[in-house]
């Protein structure tokens, strides 16, 4: 089968895994009583991104093909995953947060990873059958956010969206996802050298922090991982609490949330495709520059709009998360790629992924979830009315947005452009 064809199917399963339960959990969670622990289910996913991703990264570098550890990772993540489900049908209404978040949390300890790692599997192999990754690689991604939308769509079309069905469905899509990383091209292991201890365990790629414009790179990649997952943990809850308002409750977007968030990802497939383009016409430090100003629409059109007459508003917000997300995630990939050696490469790409959604996601989640438990959460548990919820939703959205503008303006004085990428 042509190889092109064999790792867009690796992205298309890579992201539908993802898209089964990362923007319709925090509705179930909510559902459950756990609304104030929403935050610490996304934060997790950064917790384990600070240190996973780099050491499964280490031991595709150096000790295991890079193909097989994306497998294994799967496999356990998958277990997990349909573990936490099985739980949460079982305790019903006495769902406990402690073995729910633990089943949980050793699923995505795997499941994070798993992004680098296919990444690396397919720069790898498309370098070595001679393509350009930077060409070649964003058509063959488009394909990942295809599968995160259609689980998306499947999910709230059958009416798993509020229940832990989600997890159930993306732990089986897991399983699939570590049978088919088996069949990819064989990555090449750095066997045979002479390597001090650091080398040995991968460490070296931190030696990209001694570069003052890969370090200055990384700290933004951290600052800006703060914004990952907002929407992601919250735009579910935001617009379904809508539904207090008779005025809203029967409006598509309350009863079909993920659908009209799927309007992001829906974007991402059009933005990934401009990604070569822009990178080679106007250099990493425009990109991201335009990601991050990006942020600051996607949070500011949540604050504006409603799923009534103010609907136009939310498709907006949708249609600039392409460009936020799409504008550094698959960018600042392809820069890392470019700009270390090959023999670290999984492990730089492990470290890229720590530092944006690892650190910045962690750290994101959590001031976050402090920022909705004082406006939204805690005037709801007091009894708060439905427009009194939706107000403290809208200024928690105003805030997130001047996050985003201080730290554009910050990358725009701080950070030096430097080469740009070869068209």
């Amino acid at each position: 089968m042509n190889l092109k064809i064999r790792l867009t199917a690796l992205n298309f399963l890579e992201f539908a895994v993802w898209g089964a339960y990362l923007t319709s959990m925090g509705t179930y969670l909510a559902g459950a009583g756990l609304a104030t622990n929403i935050g610490w289910f996304y934060a997790m996913q950064g917790m384990v991104s600070i240190f996973m991703p780099a050491l499964m990264g280490m031991l595709a570098d150096r000790w295991m093909e890079g193909q097989r550890v994306l497998s294994l990772c799967h496999a356990l993540a998958g277990l997990f995953m349909m573990g936490a489900s099985a739980y949460a049908y079982q305790a019903g209404d006495a769902v406990q947060f402690a073995p729910l978040f633990t089943l949980y949390s050793l699923s995505v300890a795997f499941f994070m990873p798993t992004i680098a790692l296919s990444y690396s599997v397919c720069y790898s192999a498309l370098e070595g059958a001679g393509y350009d990754s930077v060409k070649a690689f964003p058509p063959i991604r488009v394909w990942g956010t295809v599968g995160f939308i259609l689980t998306m769509w499947a999910v709230d079309l059958t009416g798993l969206q509020p229940t832990p069905g989600q997890w159930m469905v993306s732990g089986a899509l897991s399983i699939v996802m570590a049978a088919y990383s088996l069949t990819m091209p064989r990555m090449k292991v750095q066997k045979g050298e002479k390597k001090s201890l650091a080398e040995a365990l991968g460490l070296n790629a931190f030696k990209l922090f001694l570069n003052p414009r890969m370090a200055m790179f990384f700290i933004f990649a951290m600052l800006l991982g703060v914004c990952l997952q907002i929407t992601n943990g919250f735009a579910n809850p935001f617009i379904t609490a809508f539904g207090e308002i008779p005025a809203y409750a029967d409006t598509f977007g309350v009863q079909h949330a993920n659908i009209l968030i799927s309007l992001s990802q829906m974007s991402e497939t059009l933005c990934i495709l401009l990604i070569p383009f822009f990178l080679s016409r106007f250099g990493i430090k425009k990109v991201v520059l335009i990601a991050l100003l990006a942020w600051v629409l996607r949070f500011g059109f949540f604050g504006m709009g409603n799923p009534g007459d103010g609907v136009w508003l939310f498709i907006l917000s949708m249609i600039v998360y392409g460009v936020a997300f799409d504008f550094f995630n698959i960018s600042g990939s392809l820069f890392v790629n470019q700009e270390t050696d090959e023999s670290i490469r999984s492990s730089a790409q492990g470290l890229f992924m720590m530092m944006t959604n690892g650190l910045g996601a962690f750290i994101g989640t959590q001031l976050a979830q402090q920022v909705l438990n004082h406006y939204v959460f805690f005037p709801q548990l007091a009894g708060a009315t439905g427009e009194e919820v939706i107000a403290g939703w809208q200024t928690s959205w105003y805030i997130f947005a001047a996050y985003a503008l201080v730290v554009a303006i910050l990358f725009a004085v701080l950070f030096k452009e430097g080469k740009k990428l070869k068209p």
